[in-house]
């Protein structure tokens, strides 16, 4: 196996209402060499219009990964895992729940917290492809089939 990234990056939906852990978190994923994209929000409703791609997020992109603060402003994070666990569309997308009182706790120390997410790396195995997000031309040159 090699670290290479087959296929498209990642994508990850950081839900985190504190900037210092939003910092923390996007800097592991950057030093923990996971190839990815991030969008990050702070506000639990706003993350469930972004996952069902309502209003502004018609064409947001699918995330393959959620990590999710439980203390959120708004809808907090157990009513978005709620959601997240009862709609159909959504209920097979891996969540990490990140809190201070439970569950995967978010290290203060940067290196702790890389050590986490270069755990949670394992999960995505170095062969395994991801679709890309990019058109597929069809063989008879008419127009590209969208997948």
């Amino acid at each position: 196996m090699t670290n290479e990234t087959v296929g498209r990056p990642m994508e990850v939906l950081l839900v985190e209402d504190s900037l210092m852990f939003a910092r923390i978190a996007i800097g592991a994923l950057q030093q923990g060499r996971i190839q990815h994209r991030l969008t990050w929000l702070s506000d639990g409703a706003e993350a469930l219009r972004f996952l069902q791609r309502e209003g502004k997020y018609a064409v947001a992109p699918r995330p393959d990964l959620l990590l999710l603060d439980l203390k959120l402003p708004g809808m907090d994070g157990r009513d978005l895992l709620a959601k997240v666990r009862a709609d159909d569309g959504l209920k097979s997308l891996p969540v990490v729940v990140m809190t201070v009182e439970a569950f995967l706790t978010k290290p203060l120390d940067l290196a702790k917290f890389i050590e986490i997410i270069q755990k949670l790396s394992s999960f995505w195995q170095a062969d395994m492809i991801l679709p890309s997000t990019e058109p597929v031309a069809d063989t008879d040159d008419s127009e590209p089939l969208v997948m």
